[in-house]
């Protein structure tokens, strides 16, 4: 059988479910598994995924979430640990070890169904642009306190050695968008984008807590798609499964989620989205979203 690229995010393996579920996976073979961020919250939750899911697929490429980035103690849940670049690059020597690419390798080219396709794995956190243009940088948290929302990225997801986590965003705009700009043109090679934040702010739809938008991605990031010429771009975050097209490139939100978030009697692999599959995109490049509540 051909392999096929496919994609999901926010596994979440902290929740027994969860957990329950991606160990039941079944072998795909050589297909290639895109894991958008969100494994979990430690290194062993990483590691343990790592186990299940590298013997049964030909290639498995990850990118951070915010959960992975978390200063986490893995008995009190509280804080503890590697903070900022430090725990990155832990995270990326452990996936490393098991065999899987991250955002600091060599993007691969994936030669399967739909392809071929270069392969880019980035990691660019959020610099609060996603926020209304009344509320300042410095009033973000008051903002959406007063809705009840408090980010845990707030106490957990350090930035050091940068002074802030917008610095740190910035930085990795600069180095990514440096290696974008180096990608040599390959007539007839696709280009797939995983990033674990929406690239665009009008993709972030959180009606029940809208006041999080802040802390999912940054406008720096809203013309990549036109600027790089990328066919797709996959991410997740959000828990809200959903394609749209923007300009002509497919935007994909593989995230499985917590477990209120999709079907118990289904199976992680029910989930697995297949990025180049042959869906033609709507007249005049723009459409969506189309919904992927259950699927």
């Amino acid at each position: 059988m051909t392999p096929r690229l496919l994609a999901v995010s926010d596994l979440h393996v902290r929740h027994r479910r969860n957990a329950a579920a991606l160990a039941a996976i079944a072998d795909h073979g050589d297909d290639w598994l895109i894991v958008a961020g969100d494994v979990g919250d430690s290194l062993a939750e990483l590691a343990a995924a790592w186990d299940i899911l590298t013997p049964r697929f030909g290639r498995v490429i990850w990118v951070p979430g915010n959960h992975e980035l978390w200063c986490v103690d893995p008995l009190s849940r509280g804080p503890g640990g590697a903070r900022g670049v430090r725990r990155y690059d832990q995270l990326v020597e452990l996936c490393r070890s098991h065999g899987v690419l991250t955002p600091e390798d060599p993007y691969p080219l994936f030669q399967g169904a739909g392809g071929p396709a270069r392969v880019i794995p980035t990691f660019t956190l959020y610099d609060y642009s996603f926020r209304p243009a009344h509320v300042p940088l410095d009033g973000v948290n008051e903002w959406a306190g007063a809705h009840g929302i408090r980010a845990r990225d707030e106490d957990l997801l350090h930035p050091d050695p940068f002074d802030s986590r917008v610095a740190w965003c910035h930085d990795r705009i600069a180095r990514t968008e440096a290696r974008l700009a180096a990608l040599p043109d390959e007539p007839g090679v696709k280009r797939v984008l995983v990033n674990h934040w929406p690239l665009r702010d009008d993709l972030v739809r959180i009606p029940k807590v809208p006041r999080y938008r802040p802390w999912c991605g940054t406008v720096l990031t809203e013309d990549w798609h036109v600027r790089f010429d990328l066919d797709v771009v996959v991410s997740g975050h959000l828990h809200v499964r959903a394609t749209d097209w923007r300009d002509g490139t497919r935007f994909e939100e593989v995230s499985l989620g917590y477990p209120r978030q999709w079907r118990g009697e289904a199976r992680v692999d029910d989930y697995l989205r297949d990025v180049l599959r042959d869906e033609p995109g709507p007249a005049g490049g723009w459409g969506g979203p189309v919904w992927k509540r259950w699927r």
